[in-house]
């Protein structure tokens, strides 16, 4: 990916995308036994009920700052809602935002709002090849510092732990390399080592 390598001049590449639906949900307890020899069992706690939530977000490459936000449902509102919030975090110069071809962010209401924002452009990733958008990388940090083995009564819960698991990345950010780092010299020897 050509932007992703050298993107162009005074413009800032946004990846761009929807994870979910997150669900308010307990989780069972670890599996054990009871003091008097019986194993524990907990019902399973799982719907797609009217408290689902999407998580937007979007990486900024060259930093690897995030910005996210949470919808009670995917669609073109939400979604120019997003790209209102990605505008603001970035005031200056071209935004381009990567993205799926997902039918709100291609509807005839997108476009309209892209007209009156011509700071974006949206690029779209072929159908398919989900592992060209970089923030499909920083979804696996997010769920791991926000989601995983957390319990959550309801979609305002989810919130906040959106709110602190992107404060906490964006805190240690580091700038995103598309492609494999070259290995150090150290591991060259190694394998020199092994293959002998």
């Amino acid at each position: 990916m050509e932007l992703y390598t050298a993107p162009p001049e005074g413009s800032t590449v946004i990846c761009a995308d929807e994870l979910g639906p997150v669900i308010p949900r307990t989780f069972p307890p670890s599996p054990a036994w009871s003091p008097d020899g019986h194993r524990i069992k907990a019902e399973l706690d799982y719907s797609r009920g009217p408290e689902k939530t999407w998580v937007y977000g979007g990486l900024r490459v060259a930093d690897g700052a995030a910005v996210t936000m949470t919808a009670a449902s995917r669609n073109s509102d939400h979604y120019q809602r997003f790209l209102q919030q990605v505008e603001e975090a970035n005031p200056h110069g071209q935004i381009v935002v990567i993205t799926d071809n997902l039918s709100s962010h291609n509807s005839v209401s997108t476009r309209t709002w892209l007209i009156d924002h011509p700071r974006i452009r949206q690029v779209f990733i072929p159908v398919g090849a989900c592992w060209l958008n970089l923030q499909e990388g920083w979804w696996r940090l997010f769920r791991k510092t926000a989601l995983a083995g957390t319990s959550f009564a309801d979609p305002d819960e989810i919130d906040h732990a959106t709110r602190v698991a992107t404060a906490q990345l964006n805190a240690r950010a580091r700038p995103w390399i598309w492609g494999r780092l070259q290995p150090t010299p150290r591991s060259y020897r190694r394998h020199f080592m092994y293959t002998l």
